[in-house]
């Protein structure tokens, strides 16, 4: 059992080489647009199925069960069978494993909006932001693009990278997995605004769960890497701590405001979702304007964090065996 865990552990931080040099290349399918169908192909029997609101949401309870079992289940069965041939197996699960974590994607994709502020190009910067955020971006001007960039960019930096590490170095690629289709169904369908608020309930609720220890692990993680953004740890750890609560989700603001406090920057605030202002809290203080570097810095606190994670991983299941 130990030889497993310390050699799924170098699975892991294969995977996590290959991400950073490769990233999501456009031309590789991956697996999260199957899923993404199989979420969307639910959905629309679900819709036509249900006679009642509450029937709809008992469809999404069913969407969840659905979802789990086919992303657990699918690696589960690929590394099985690999399973005699042990070089496969492994290539297997490292692959896998680097389809979970989105951190070279993660910023290049908010890089793009910054490139395109640089360029004073704002409906430019709007369209990028859009393909990363939930929230509208028709409207939204140059600090409040680079507010929604570094808020995603924070986010993610759970959702795309510290959560599937830590599911993948606790249960390989299938769990990895299967996390990743239960993200990926939060951020389809886990909305609380209609046409979402019913089928989307299970969804989101799932996802809170399963995100409740990686957004967390991720904001300590997140104030860790203050002195090497020219922070102080114990002030990034106090705002975290504070403002933990500022949001809807019980796990989104823990890495918001421990950016927020690394950065001496405001995050959150009002958004519109589905032409609909949403209100939220603020996160952090406001010590200084954000601007437009913030998204480069967010990735760097992003990736400083990944690293620190991973390395500390490491040494605990070296020392344990």
């Amino acid at each position: 059992m130990s030889n497993f865990i310390v050699a799924n552990l170098i699975d892991v931080l294969f995977a996590v080489i290959i991400d950073f040099m490769l990233g999501d290349p456009y031309w590789l399918p991956h697996p999260i647009i199957y899923i993404g169908k199989l979420i969307k192909f639910i959905e629309c029997k679900a819709r036509a199925a249900a006679k009642s609101n509450e029937a709809l949401k008992s469809l999404g309870g069913i969407m969840v069960l659905i979802v789990v079992l086919v992303c657990y289940l699918l690696p589960a069965s690929l590394l099985y069978f690999s399973w005699p041939i042990k070089p496969l197996f492994h290539i297997i699960n490292i692959l896998i494993l680097w389809t979970t974590i989105a951190a070279k994607c993660l910023k290049d994709e908010s890089m793009k909006v910054y490139y395109a502020l640089l360029k004073q190009d704002i409906a430019l910067a709007r369209k990028f932001t859009s393909y990363i955020v939930g929230r509208d971006t028709k409207s939204l001007e140059e600090k409040e693009l680079i507010r929604a960039t570094v808020e995603t960019v924070a986010e993610n930096a759970s959702d795309g990278v510290i959560a599937p590490l830590l599911y993948g170095i606790v249960g390989g690629a299938p769990l990895a997995m299967m996390y990743k289709g239960i993200n990926t169904m939060d951020s389809m369908v886990g909305y609380i605004n209609e046409p979402y608020t019913y089928i989307g309930f299970f969804p989101a609720k799932t996802d809170d769960v399963f995100n409740y220890l990686p957004a967390r692990i991720t904001g300590v993680f997140m104030c860790l890497t203050a002195p090497i953004m020219g922070s102080g740890i114990l002030k990034s750890f106090k705002i975290m701590l504070r403002d933990r609560k500022n949001h809807k989700s019980p796990n989104c603001a823990y890495p918001e405001a421990a950016v927020a406090g690394i950065l001496k920057v405001q995050l959150g605030g009002n958004n519109v979702y589905f032409g609909k202002v949403v209100e939220k809290p603020t996160i952090g203080d406001k010590l200084r304007e954000l601007k437009k570097e913030d998204i480069a810095a967010a990735n760097r606190i992003m990736f400083l964090t990944e690293v620190i994670f991973v390395a500390a991983a490491a040494i605990l299941i070296i020392a344990i065996f």
